[in-house]
């Protein structure tokens, strides 16, 4: 061979090892950014340190601490309709008194949005609720299911709140077959088939022909899953609205709802009150899963029902989008812990 020729070979066999190179690293590249089938929804969020006391806040509950106007303890979750010159239509369902929980001595509450004493609480003990074969469409089943479910609900939340030092009583309930008037609005409320709790008494109203059914343009959950889990599940997310307001969350939001000066503004605390709401449901969901029971295929049929609810084109942006709506209501399964459901921590993306 001539010198042209050994450099040939030379030049030849070092582009050869080039391009093996440059091969290989994009194979390392594409391997490391493989994405899973089913990523964790949110940031873990790390609790506050146990050797820092939260800042000193009275707790709402307090018969000490300053008396809420008549505006604030009247917000529901959505804007009430004008208060009804009659009585509601029927008498919330009475419920029964947990078994008390000796709580810490001297405990001061924080009942701020972000360090609420709420995020001490851990998780939701398993609790034994079984659902049976309720039909939805039927008025007395699903009554008499959302009535049980809901006293499972006072077994999970009731202890862990005590042990924290937070006042607990449970929920009252007005569960009407058609339509009803409430103390923070008519349920449903026009065009809508959604439940409401109402701070104003402690009360969670729902309509279970519209829940089921659909009421006007609006479709029903039951006509989105049939499995009465998805409508136990926003029962839960109602739930959540009443641990929001024993533990001072609620009275927070509100007090920033009216500090606010933009609607845009407002419509974001009210989209992080409904994506914290949901989360807790989640994590209740997961406490029974064992004995409702929720097995692998119905929960990703849950999963699947939160990304077709929330807010859509053209309605106000005040609970957040399907996406968002699926993804706090996963942290809340898979993080199992209630300062997981910190939406006020969260990124505005996570919130929007």
């Amino acid at each position: 061979m001539g010198v042209a020729g050994v450099l040939g070979a030379v030049f030849g066999s070092l582009a050869a090892l080039f391009v093996l190179i440059v091969i290989g690293a994009a194979m390392l590249k594409s391997s490391s950014h493989t994405e899973t089938t089913t990523p964790v929804a949110l940031p873990s969020y790390e609790p506050s340190r146990t050797d820092e006391p939260f800042p000193s806040h009275e707790p709402t509950h307090d018969t000490s601490s300053q008396e809420p106007t008549q505006e604030q303890t009247q917000q529901p979750t959505q804007e009430p309709t004008q208060e009804p010159t009659q009585q509601p239509s029927q008498r919330p369902t009475e419920r029964p008194t947990q078994e008390t929980v000796t709580p810490p001595k001297q405990v001061t509450l924080n009942t701020s949005l972000k360090n609420n004493t709420l995020y001490r609480a851990g998780s939701l003990p398993r609790v034994n609720c079984r659902a049976g074969n309720t039909n939805i469409f039927s008025h007395s089943q699903l009554k008499a299911l959302i009535l049980k479910t809901g006293r499972c609900m006072d077994k999970a939340w009731g202890p862990i709140l005590q042990r924290q030092g937070i006042a607990f009583s449970p929920p009252n309930y007005a569960v009407a077959s058609g339509r009803g008037r409430g103390a923070c609005g008519d349920y449903p409320s026009a065009g809508s088939m959604v439940p409401y709790y109402c701070p104003r008494n402690n009360t969670i109203y729902a309509s279970t022909s519209a829940m089921s059914r659909g009421n006007g343009n609006a479709r029903g959950y039951g006509q989105i899953i049939s499995w009465h889990g998805g409508i136990i599940s926003m029962m839960a997310h109602e739930y959540g609205h009443h641990v929001q307001n024993i533990t001072g969350v609620m009275d927070s939001w509100w007090q920033g709802t009216i500090n606010s000066s933009s609607q845009s503004g407002k419509l974001a605390l009210s989209r992080k009150l409904e994506l914290q709401a949901t989360c807790l449901g989640g994590m209740w969901m997961r406490s029974v899963a064992s004995s409702y029971p929720v097995p692998s295929s119905l929960r990703s049929r849950l999963f699947w029902f939160y990304a077709q609810v929330g807010d859509y084109p053209g309605y106000p942006r005040d609970h957040g989008t399907p996406a968002n709506n699926n993804r706090w209501f996963r942290q809340g399964w898979e993080r199992d812990k209630t300062y997981q459901c910190n939406t006020w921590l969260a990124p505005s993306s996570t919130t929007s």
